[in-house]
């Protein structure tokens, strides 16, 4: 199996990833102040939100390296 093959089926796993999931989300710490000993810090819940065209997109390319990446000539 060749380096196209292997990327195709990874961009079709991560398009069905994609379309599943839908997006994730992670918390952020800021450190606002640090007075002497004192340290005040903000968390914060940050939300990505992955678009279903762009896991429909990455699962037509993924198919069309392994339909057409294997070809030669």
């Amino acid at each position: 199996m060749n380096a196209t093959r292997i990327v195709g089926i990874l961009l079709i796993v991560a398009g069905i990833a994609a379309i599943g999931i839908g997006g994730f989300s992670f918390t952020k710490e800021t450190h606002q102040a640090k007075i002497g000993p004192l340290e005040l810090s903000v968390k914060e819940k940050e939300n990505v939100n992955i678009p279903g065209w762009a896991g429909v997109a990455a699962i037509v390319v993924g198919g069309a390296l392994l339909v057409f990446g294997g070809r030669k000539g």
